[in-house]
């Protein structure tokens, strides 16, 4: 994958995570197959798939606890490949882990979780106590110093175990299903905290998850993987509209609108009027589509079904028009016409007039 196809022009830095052709095998299952990808510094990247996708492989991988079979794995230049598990330990310091059970230690104080790397990486106790404050301002918990890991929420937990993440300024974050355990609230709120340490500190976030709304909501891009392979990558808004891969549309669909099951069961062969199915995203969700259509035909079209949501400020959907016709000249100048102006055009069949 170029620097251009990534969205990032030649002047870039150099890539945070670089890997290039890496492949993993256990036994006769590759878990991770020519691999090849990159992470710009401070983008937030979502790395979706099913469990067994190798999303965890790859996680291994970066932090060098998985030595791949073949290929190269890049921490800001520096192939930690061939390193021995001594030279890895101060690329591991830079990269942060947020984990989806939060591993904190129940025994000790949230200041004292936090505090953790910093203690292993010997610290003096004055700076490692500024420094868990500071974070703990930061994820809003400044008041929980004292209180143990049983007396706090999840959501919570997890605002810790962000704090200890960041707490010996790595390059690099690592969210590992960071959201998986939390409701749809606390998920909310956990990837706002996130969305504002990537614009405060200029952090580079990985968010590796199976939860399509988690990037949604909070990457710029996407890469898809499945049985160990990326089927699908590109700007979170372009996957979102129009995914090409299967497995990507499977993984979407709870984003599309669905025709109703009502509406489905009226969709015959023959009828007054087509039924056309538009997917758009971008500037292309700002066409005035109905009057254009009702230009083309002569007939009022109407909106049957669908609507917009937003990726990043990138408005996509779909949208289920009927068009007042079902003459096939007239059907086909509509698909033509709103071919260049769209996403994706179908012509689902004919539905009744009062539809």
């Amino acid at each position: 994958m170029s620097a251009t196809e990534n969205g990032h022009s030649d002047m870039d830095e150099a890539a945070v995570v670089a890997l290039t052709g890496v492949s993993r095998r256990f036994g006769d299952h590759p878990a991770l197959d020519d691999i090849s990808l990159s992470l710009h510094r401070g983008e937030i990247l979502g790395l979706i798939g099913r469990s067994g996708a190798g999303k965890s492989t790859l996680i291994r991988c970066l932090n060098g606890l998985e030595k791949p079979d073949t290929g190269r794995v890049e921490i800001d230049g520096q192939d930690i490949t061939p390193l021995s598990e001594q030279a890895l330990q101060p690329v591991r310091r830079r990269i942060g882990m947020i984990f989806q059970h939060f591993n904190l230690l129940s025994s000790k104080t949230i200041a004292d979780n936090v505090a953790l790397p910093l203690k292993i990486a010997g610290q003096p106790e004055a700076r490692r106590r500024a420094r868990v404050m500071e974070l703990l301002d930061l994820v809003g918990l400044a008041d929980k110093a004292g209180a143990y890991p049983a007396q706090l929420s999840g959501g919570q937990k997890q605002r810790v175990g962000i704090a200890r993440a960041l707490a010996p300024d790595p390059l690099l974050l690592l969210s590992d299903e960071a959201t998986s355990a939390l409701d749809p609230e606390t998920t909310h709120s956990i990837l706002d905290l996130l969305r504002s340490v990537n614009r405060e500190l200029g952090l580079t976030i990985l968010m590796i998850t199976h939860e399509i709304e988690v990037v949604r909501q909070i990457a710029s891009r996407v890469v898809v993987l499945d049985q160990g392979r990326i089927v699908e990558e590109g700007p979170v808004a372009r996957v979102l509209a129009t995914p090409r891969s299967e497995t990507t549309r499977s993984l979407v669909r709870s984003l599309s609108p669905m025709l109703p099951d009502t509406i489905a069961a009226q969709i015959t062969p023959t009828g007054a009027q087509a039924l056309l199915r538009l997917d758009v995203f971008g500037a292309q969700a700002r066409q005035p589509f109905l009057s254009q259509i009702s230009d083309l035909t002569g007939r009022p079209a109407h909106l049957v079904h669908g609507g917009l949501s937003d990726v990043q400020g990138e408005p996509f959907g779909r949208l289920f028009i009927a068009l007042g016709t079902a003459d096939p000249a007239s059907v086909a100048k509509v698909v033509a016409a709103m071919t260049p102006l769209s996403a994706g055009v179908e012509v689902l069949g004919n539905v009744p007039s009062q539809l």
